[in-house]
This record gives C-alpha cells, structure tokens and sequence, in this order.
C-alpha cells in the first residue's frame, strides 16, 4: 500500500496552454441537475451585471482513481493492510492537484483578463477563488445568470449551465456560483403519527424522524418493546452488553444543522427515566460556522431531531463523551460541506469557500442578529472515529460534480479511520419530500421514477435503513422492514459505481431476486451503488421533547444507534491496543460477517405509487444485509488488527 502512495509525481506544465483564451473552444461543463429550475424556485429577473460573485474553481484532485482501492486496502478484514490508517498529512499530499492543473487554470483566467493578484489558493491547492461582476462571470463562462426567488422569500443568483474551453476542461471538477442549486439542503422533519396514521410535520433541515403527536406515560419494560422503543429494547434487540473502559481515547461525532438543537430539560427527562448515570450530562458543543445549541425556536420542528440523536447515543454508550459538532448559525445555517470543512481542512477553501448555492457561507454574507461573523471553521477538530447524520437531500437535487467532489471526502476520512453514517431516508423509494421523478426528469409527487438520496448514496459511507418490531412480537422475534409511518430508503443510485465490496452481495439480489420493474422506474443496469448497507430499529422511539414524551419514527432514529454500536467496537478495540474500525462497509459484506446480522426477510419500501422493493433472503435494498448482533460483530472486530 505505501507504493501507491509515492504515485503521485508531479508533471511539468507544458506549452501547450500557451493558446490565446479567444481561440479556444468552450465546452458545456455543467447543466442544473433540475430544468427549468427546482420546485418552489422562480426566475424573477436577469442578474445585474455590476453585481460581485464570490467565484471558486474546484480543481481536478490526482488520483481519485485510486480511491477506492486505497480505502479497501486499509478497511476489507482480509487485506494486509488492514487499520493502517493514513495521515491526514498522506491524504493532503496524495489527492491535491497536480502543478499543471493549477496553471493550466490560472492561465486560462490571466488570459481572460483576471490578474494573478486577484486570485487566492486555498492551503490544499484544491481551491482558486477570485471575485468578478455578473458581466466577466458570463463571458468567462459564456452563460446568463438570473435571480430566482423562493417560495419561502430567499433569493439567489444562478445559471442554467454553463461553460469551459475544451483544454481546462479536464482540470476542473466544478465552479460555484453557478447551477448548484439548493439554498440549504432539502429535507423533511421528524416523523409524527397522527390519529389516522397519516403524516405531520412541515418541511425542515432533517430526514426524520416523525411522530405521532402522542404523548405518552412509559415505564421501561421489555414486554412493550413493539409499541414503545427505550434503550433497553434495543439492547435486548442487537444483543448489547458491553460499558465502554477507553472513552478518553475514543470519539462519537453527532452532526446537528441549526437550528435544530437540543434542549437540556429534554434530555435529563429522558436520562431520569432510562438512562439514570447520564442525568446532567451534555455533549461536548463544537460550533461550527457560528453553530448554537439555540433555545429560542421550542418545538418538536426545532428540537426533536437533536433530541432523539443525543438521547440515544447518549444512554447507549454511557460513559463515553458525546461531540455534538453544529453547523451553522441562525441566519445562514449550514449544509454537508461544513462540518466537512470542520473536520478536513484540506476540503475547505476559506473566506466562505463552500458552494453558496448549497451549503452555509462563512463569515456570514447576510448579516444581521446571530450572523457569524468569524473565519469559516477550517480543520477545528480532529475527526471523531464515528459520525452520525441524520439529514440529507435527494441525489436528483445536486449535479453529479458537486456530489463527487463531496462523496470523495468521505472516502478520505475513512482512510484516516473515520466511520460516517448517514440515514437513508424516510419514504421508501421516493426521495424527500415523499417526491419521485417524472417524464420531464423533474422532482414530482406524482413522479413514477424512483428518486435515491444524498449523501447516502455515496459508496464512501454506511447507509443505515430502518426496521421495526411487528405488532405483538417481542425482541426476541424477527424484524422487518419498518412500515410504520416511515418506510425504510433504500434503492440504487443514478451517479455513483457500485464500490467492488458490494458486488457479490447485490449482484446475486438482482439474480435471485429481480424486482418487477424497468429501466423506467429505477438504474437497473447493475453496475450502480445499491443502499442502504445495513439497518436498525427506526419505530416507535420514545424521546423526551419538549417537557413531554412522544414517538418518533425514522431512519434518523436508526443511523445514531448503529453509530453507538460501532463507538463500543472502537472502545473495546481501543482498550488492548488496537486501532478504531473505520469504515466499515467492506467488513460487514464478507462471507465471514454474516453471521454478525439479523437477516431480515420481510416487508417492503413502498414509494413513487410502487410496492417499493422487498426484503429477501441475504443483502436487500431495504434494510441492506440486516441488523446487527452486537456481541458477534465485537468478536468478529477484535479478531482484526
């Protein structure tokens, strides 16, 4: 494995960028992954050509290629290499762009006009950032900017595509601002069942979970596990019966967008009640591109995701600490690219370098009461062993660019022995917002195309789908998929490869099993990242909220357990010596860990006006290879360097 890492030697710039810019042929580089424009998004008026962008050139990275295989040779149980984690120091120097790259860049503005002194790198060489008006903006990439308005009264400035000469081409992943569209990332609150099981909640910063709006009187008890899930249901459930010893060496990240956050009340009601030796505990609050733990905002819109995370991965791994890492302050709020920034600094530019159509920009441009008004959070903390997000958008949303460039740094922290999870959604096949795709390859409710998420279709993460306890069963019977009020997100993405631990295991569920339906409906072409890679309980959570105890359902309920779950692997691991697990994705697929799941073999992920896929014998795309048997997947783990 260290030979690849000597790969990257440096090229010399040749002559050949000595073209003169008004010679060269530019090329489409990137269109909007939603035409005309997304839903609740209106084009009100042409740009003024005076007005400033904040432009950046993400630049092709060197061997991204190899990625894959670097990640597989530090994380698959039989390589010999195996938790040989890199630096972030290796990472930084394997992946940044080769001289040529940025030359052919910046030659390629000089020569349009924009003085080298006008233009920054960023301290990877991953980013060059310069200002121009909307005028040299649309020459220089030969497009038309407009303001489009939101629904909610937010406005931005973007084009329908826009372009490159054919050279540079290949030396640049994407430029912002331009055709990324999303303000903030789409999503949809905690689930709620009302009293005739049907949905609640109005669309927020988060994939679940929902609740049915009951408040409930629970007193623990394993017998009720199939209405009321507690701690000690889930333990009984996955067979846990470990209390961590290394928690000073370890670390458990739970990522929060503001203005979610958690309420203190909430959670010493719930400690009183199921997890006594937490009472007063907090997490440790990093912020994050002015990130709070807000009080202001009480409501289960505001404070349910956050409670329900904590709450649960608190009580699960009590002692250990818990890093609540918050993006995002109260006027501009944050996306996935911030708490990236956070922990990679070689991901960020600086000065607000994110993408200003999809992620929160620091300082904070707009101003105002709770503006940040502070550097972007670059590198502020070092990676935590085990990340949790319970948010997302759907993969139709962003271009393929902009979902590479961010799937590639979660492939980056697992090579520094970083697990990140993400839940996988909340409505089956269907995408957020329970919409779908149609004819026009737009996001509709009445869409017949299934529509995957994102990030959770990113084959550098684990994908956690949802399971429930069937009415009147107990812990000690089988699940199956969760199909109550939410429907466990899962299916096959339509931009990112199948990563090769995954191929033997889904390759035989389209042989074996193949689903009733077309190209049409979903990427059958069996090449494909298929999720979710595993599930969890995702029914009927009791969470203290608000001062009252309610239900909650959701995927989002399921992604922090998993993570509890792997947090105790790394104490135990990290208690005689050894290393944190990592990722976990190209262990948990082999023959040998099997055994370490609860296969579940019923129930489905209704959506877009389908059944949806169905649970079946082996790895599904619905609840991935199952749920885990907590004591086996430990032995397993520690049997590993």
């Amino acid at each position: 494995m260290r030979l690849f890492r000597a790969l990257a030697t440096l090229a010399t710039f040749g002559a050949a960028l000595a073209i003169p810019s008004v010679h060269r042929r530019h090329v489409v580089h990137e269109k909007r992954a939603a035409e005309p424009s997304p839903e609740h998004w209106l084009s009100a008026r042409r740009a003024d050509p005076a007005a400033v962008l904040p432009m950046r050139v993400g630049l092709a990275q060197r061997n991204l290629h190899l990625l894959e295989d670097m990640l597989m040779e530090v994380a698959h149980p039989e390589s010999d290499n195996y938790g040989m984690h890199w630096t972030p120091a290796e990472v930084v120097d394997f992946f940044k762009p080769a001289e040529d790259t940025v030359e052919a860049v910046k030659t390629w503005l000089t020569e349009f006009g924009i003085a080298p002194g006008r233009m920054k790198m960023s301290p990877s060489k991953g980013w060059l950032e310069f200002n121009v008006t909307v005028a040299e903006a649309e020459d220089l990439l030969q497009t038309e900017y407009h303001v489009y308005t939101h629904s909610s009264g937010l406005e931005q400035i973007s084009c329908p595509s826009y372009s490159v000469p054919e050279q540079i081409r290949e030396h640049v992943d994407l430029i912002t601002p331009t055709v990324h569209f999303n303000h903030v990332m789409r999503s949809e609150p905690l689930h709620k069942r009302s009293g005739d099981g049907s949905r609640m909640g109005q669309p927020s910063a988060h994939t679940g979970p929902k609740t049915n709006g009951q408040k409930v009187k629970i007193t623990p008890n394993l017998a009720t596990c199939d209405q009321f899930i507690t701690p000690d249901c889930l333990r009984a459930l996955y067979n846990v019966h470990y209390t961590p010893i290394a928690t000073k060496k370890n670390s458990y990240g739970i990522v929060e967008f503001t203005p979610q956050a958690f309420l203190a009340d909430d959670l010493d009601l719930f400690f009183t009640n199921f997890s006594p030796n937490a009472l007063g505990k907090r997490p440790n609050l990093i912020s994050i591109d002015g990130g709070v733990a807000q009080t202001q905002d009480q409501s289960f819109n505001f404070n349910g995701e956050s409670d329900l995370d904590l709450e649960y991965a608190m009580a699960l791994t009590n002692p250990q600490p818990i890093t609540l890492l918050q993006a995002g302050d109260l006027v501009e709020g944050a996306s996935f690219n911030n708490w990236l920034d956070a922990v990679d600094a070689s991901f960020c530019t600086f000065e607000g370098g994110d993408d200003p159509t999809q992620d929160g920009i620091y300082p904070d441009p707009i101003g105002g009461a709770g503006a940040f008004e502070g550097p972007e959070s670059c590198g502020i903390i070092k990676p935590p062993f085990v990340v949790s997000v319970s948010y997302g958008q759907s993969e139709h949303s962003v271009t393929s660019a902009y979902a590479q460039r961010q799937c590639a740094e979660y492939g980056k922290l697992g090579m520094l022995g970083t697990s990140v999870l993400y839940s996988s959604g909340d409505n089956g096949v269907a995408s957020f917002g329970n919409t779908c795709i149609n004819a026009t390859d737009q996001e509709d409710p009445n869409g017949t195309r299934f529509n995957p998420g994102f990030p959770v279709t990113c084959p550098f993460v684990t994908a956690v789908g949802a399971t429930q306890v069937n009415p009147n069963a107990t812990v000690n019977d089988p699940e199956s998929a969760c199909e109550q009020v939410i429907f466990s997100g899962g299916g096959f993405s339509n931009i990112f490869a199948m990563p090769k631990y995954q191929e033997t295991a889904v390759k035989s569920f389209l042989k074996n099993h193949p689903p009733p339906y077309t190209a049409a409906q979903f990427n059958n072409s069996g090449v494909v990242r298929a999720f979710p890679d595993l599930s969890a309980n995702g029914a009927n959570y009791v969470i203290g909220i608000d001062g009252e105890f309610e239900l909650v359902f959701g995927t989002s309920a399921s992604s922090p357990v998993v993570g509890s779950l792997i947090t105790l692997i790394n104490d135990a691991r990290l208690a005689i010596g050894k290393g944190p697990v990592g990722f976990i994705n190209p262990a948990i697929y082999t023959d040998a860990f099997k055994i370490a799941f609860n296969d579940i073999t019923t129930g489905g992920n209704q959506g877009c006006g389908t059944p949806g896929f169905e649970s079946t014998t082996g790895w599904d795309p619905v609840t991935g290879v199952g749920t885990p048997n907590f004591e086996r997947l430990l032995a397993l783990f520690l049997l590993l360097p």
